[in-house]
């Protein structure tokens, strides 16, 4: 097996640029290799992973198949940060599919699927606790568009969180009695 890097950008991709790979989130390409595996040459995006401490090397014929993009732009992140002002949407399925369902949605790559998560699985300090999973989900979709925000908006991590949890505020307040009025204007619709 034999490496060789280049600097040219391919379909559109550059190094040093930021990327969304939809299962990981965001990253940034380190560089563009050409390894020889058994007799045949592959052209790859390496990718790291600077938070997770991983780095992933994406064939180049690979990309649109596997649904890595560029970082979403100024607009999507508005609209994404708008849509964590609305009212939670949260079906009445079971709890294995509704977590299936938002696992689905986080590792879409999707600014605005993974911002319906965080604004469903939002709970308010006035309300009643998450379970560990919940948590997890939670946790899994506020990371992954803190990141994105961050790398477009150019902030930090903590800026980009603080900015989320304040547009979450402006939500609907969501305490019990809210939440069970809610729950009986979704059944009367």
């Amino acid at each position: 097996m034999t490496t060789k890097k280049t600097s040219q950008s391919r379909h559109g991709f550059k190094p040093l640029e930021h990327v969304v790979y939809p299962s990981h989130g965001v990253g940034q390409i380190v560089a563009i290799e050409e390894q020889v595996i058994a007799g045949h040459t592959l052209e790859l995006f390496v990718i790291s992973f600077e938070k997770d401490k991983m780095t992933l090397r994406v064939p180049v014929a690979k990309v649109s198949s596997a649904g890595m993009r560029k970082l979403s732009d100024d607009q999507l992140v508005a609209s994404a940060l708008e849509t964590l002002t609305g009212r939670a949407r949260v079906k009445k399925t079971m709890w294995s599919r509704r977590a299936q369902e938002y696992e689905a949605k986080i590792n879409s790559g999707d600014l605005i699927a993974i911002a319906e998560v965080v604004r469903d699985l939002f709970r308010a300090d006035t309300q009643p606790e998450q379970s560990y999973s919940e948590r997890q989900l939670y946790e899994s979709a506020l990371d992954r568009m803190m990141r994105e925000v961050a790398a477009v908006q150019k902030l930090s991590d903590v800026e980009a969180q603080k900015l989320i949890e304040a547009q979450l505020a402006k939500g609907p307040r969501r305490g019990r009695a809210d939440e069970a009025e809610a729950e009986a204007q979704d059944e009367a619709a």
